[in-house]
């Protein structure tokens, strides 16, 4: 099919194709990539054409997102690219192939009439690894990016019949005139143009995705990454020894340990809610990692963690029963993003339970060095009066702020016990949560098991906050994000099947593995997922920054090299492998 008349844009094919089921390494993937052309008028309607599907609605379709395009141009810039000797319609998982609307023309927010339907533009393609699955090239997410050739979603204003042939008449331009390659670059490659990201930001047929990833970007700190990971350095790098100071018992279970530096010189300040990464030798080969919080007020002179000894735990057993002061410790800088927002003026909502504590113990005192005014709620669970770590600790630091009020839940408590009078009987759950008269306005900071996390979630949002104000911190690794697979059965963390790797060690810290790289595979990212290590990722070569990773120790290669380099300290696992061994946050 030709051009229509001169210089006007004309539809190649209309391409549809339901989600499937696609075998792909080893995993299925339920996915809507695969279109085909299809003859005639077909109806556009709001979230699609007829006879089209996505199978990942989180990344794919929806309103915002109901059609997507792609050049013709583009498919011959990659035929010479990679030596293609051809190509169908739909290749690249777009409904409409057409022939004009290059990324570098056409604008977030123009308006075009294509036969009976009218549409707008609203971002560019998402870049995922299911476009490269497709065409065999797993590095396409990565290109469509770098050769400023994404594609573009349109959302549809107005249904009707579009088939192969119809002209493209734009009817408006959109506002600001940012092309769908500028705003591709803005949100994923480096040397971001400041006034142009203020633009994005207020074009209204911007998709709200995007919208809020470029709001995220001039809030960050300067330089800092497109996940909003500030590019602050760690106060030092890999682990350094400092001296115990101290190891005082707390409850029957849990000890604080004190640490200093051993030359008595000053430590890096951290921030209330951070935590320690400890590298502990002597209990194991190769010696366990494990990180803890810090549960003390923010000091330069000395941490202070709190352990609770684990069944079986060989790192918490070590610490709470045989450590002794005058011994040392590898430790990692504090890190996290778990941090109290100490600058506002609303009310603090502080959630925990059992030795979910530690962190928002240290924002308590915080809040209390700070003579805070501020509106504080002291919420915590534990079994009973003797399992609870810090009690009187917290007790005397509330009493010292002026609008701190405090509730106790025991599930276990013995009934008439002294401590009992100033507690609830009874877990603390979303029900009890929602019936306490919180204010809506808060910020909250949750943290304990991930049940209870769930819950005090649910309880909050019921009660009108704001979810970007509920922040939340759990022990171990953070929940997978996988997008597309299915059928894939959750189990613990280990060693990889096969032979042993003859690499460099990869300890994987909240997972509590460590393992030798092998040759097989071809990232850290595919070594964790054959360890079943939670993992979080979406395009697979560095461009989204989904599996960004905290780098407690070590040095990678990257390859490829991704689009934006992450901030110090931190690596994408989705591109990279070990240059020596590794210690990463996962």
């Amino acid at each position: 099919m030709g051009q229509g008349s001169e210089g006007e844009a004309v539809v190649l094919s209309v391409n549809v194709g339901m989600p499937k089921d696609v075998r792909w390494s080893d995993k299925t993937v339920y996915t809507g990539i695969w279109k085909h052309p299809v003859a005639g008028p077909q109806m556009v309607r709001r979230l699609n054409i007829d006879g089209d599907g996505q199978g990942d609605l989180g990344g794919h379709g929806g309103e915002q997102r109901a059609v997507l395009v792609y050049q013709i141009s583009s498919y011959r810039h990659w035929q010479q690219y990679f030596g293609w000797d051809g190509f169908e319609f739909g290749q690249f998982g777009e409904n409409l192939t057409v022939d004009g609307l290059s990324d570098d023309q056409v604008c977030i927010g123009d308006r075009y009439r294509i036969g009976d339907a009218e549409f707008e533009v609203t971002q560019p393609r998402v870049t995922c690894y299911r476009v490269g699955m497709r065409l065999g090239q797993p590095e396409l997410p990565a290109l469509l990016v770098g050769h400023h050739r994404p594609g573009f979603y349109m959302r549809v204003l107005a249904e009707g019949h579009v088939e192969a042939g119809d002209g493209i008449i734009k009817t408006r331009s959109g506002p600001r005139s940012l092309s769908v390659a500028d705003a591709d670059a803005l949100l994923y490659l480096p040397g971001r143009d400041i006034t142009k990201l203020r633009a994005a930001t207020e074009i209204a047929a911007l998709s709200p995705g995007w919208q809020a990833s470029f709001r995220d970007l001039l809030s960050a700190p300067a330089g800092g990454d497109l996940t909003g990971v500030p590019s602050t350095p760690p106060a030092w790098s890999g682990f350094r020894p400092l001296r115990v100071t101290g190891v005082v018992p707390e409850t029957p279970t849990v000890s604080s340990i004190y640490l200093a530096a051993a030359d008595g010189t000053a430590l890096a300040l951290p921030r209330a809610g951070q935590y320690l990464t400890l590298r502990i030798g002597g209990v194991g080969d190769p010696a366990p990692v494990r990180s803890y919080s810090l549960s003390s007020a923010p000091d330069a002179t000395r941490y202070r963690i709190s352990v609770k000894r684990e069944s079986n735990g060989v790192a918490s057993g070590y610490l709470t029963t045989q450590l002794r002061p005058g011994q040392t410790l590898e430790v990692a800088a504090p890190r996290g993003n778990f941090v109290l927002d100490d600058d506002g003026t609303s009310p603090i909502l502080l959630i925990s339970a059992g030795i979910g504590v530690t962190p928002v113990l240290s924002m308590l005192h915080s809040l209390v060095a700070a003579g805070s005014d501020r509106d504080i709620w002291w919420l915590h669970g534990a079994r009973r009066p003797n399992e609870h770590p810090m009690a009187a600790e917290a007790r005397t630091l509330l009493a010292s702020l002026p609008r701190a009020h405090e509730h106790i839940y025991y599930s276990a408590a013995p009934a008439g016990g002294p401590a009992v009078a100033q507690a609830e009987l009874g877990r603390l759950t979303e029900d009890r949560l929602a019936g306490l008269g919180l204010p809506a306005n808060a910020d909250a900071y949750i943290c304990g098991p991930a049940s209870f996390m769930t819950d005090m979630q649910g309880g909050l949002l019921s009660i009108g906050l704001d979810p970007a104000r509920i922040h939340t911190e759990l022990f171990g690794a953070l929940p997978s994000v996988s997008p597309g697979l299915v059928g894939q059965t959750a189990r613990p963390p280990h060693q990889p099947a096969g032979p042993i790797g003859t690499g460099p060690t990869v300890t994987f810290a909240r997972s509590g593995i460590s393992t030798p790289f092998t040759d097989a595979k071809n990232s850290l990212l595919e070594l964790a997922e054959s360890c079943d290590v939670p993992a979080r990722w979406s395009c697979r070569t560095g461009v989204c920054h989904n599996c960004i990773t905290p780098l407690l120790a070590g040095d990678v290669v990257y390859s490829p090299d991704p689009l934006e380099p992450p901030p110090a300290g931190q690596v994408l696992i989705c591109c990279s492998r070990p240059d020596t061994d590794l210690v990463l946050d996962m």
